[in-house]
């Protein structure tokens, strides 16, 4: 072991892309002296953060470039704090992160019907774009949701008969 350590080359497959006539895209490839200086690269300086972003404790930094424009807030922000606290193999950080998007999407509503803003439902959902490209597929969705409908409305007209 500590000879691999001092010389790689016994390494099988270390150096493999050293030799450009192996690389796949070598005849087409146009070479310029920086092709190898990208060995010696530095990181970026950091964004500097002016609102709160979460990052996966698998990294021990924030990536170089992030979006701030929509902060964790609310209910949706602290169930993805949450989240964040477990690793990204684990369902406890990606179910919660899908659970927050809904809850955030309810944030929206309330947040659009306090500022007395109606929103448009069919255009945000995309149903102008389904009607227009998949009509057929909508019309199928649709009849799925009117029949699940009557049957939760039969099973309760049938509860209060009783």
């Amino acid at each position: 072991m500590e000879e691999l350590k001092n010389n790689y080359k016994l390494i099988p497959g270390w150096g493999i892309d050293a030799d450009p006539k192996d690389k796949p895209n070598y005849p087409i490839k146009k070479w310029t002296g920086d092709d190898h200086k990208r060995i010696n690269w530095e990181r970026p300086t950091l964004q500097q953060s002016s609102v709160e972003v979460l990052h996966s404790n698998e990294r021990p930094s924030k990536s170089a470039v992030y979006g701030t424009v929509l902060p964790p807030a609310g209910l949706s922000g602290q169930i993805r704090r949450y989240a964040f606290r477990f690793s990204e193999d684990k369902y406890a950080h990606w179910l919660p992160l899908l659970l927050a998007d809904r809850v955030n999407m309810v944030e929206g509503l309330i947040q659009d019907f306090a500022s007395s803003k109606i929103p448009n439902i069919w255009k945000e959902r995309g149903f102008a774009a389904d009607w227009k490209y998949d009509r057929s597929g909508m019309i199928r969705r649709m009849a799925g949701v009117a029949c699940a409908a009557l049957v939760v409305y039969a099973m309760l007209k049938s509860k209060k008969r009783k």
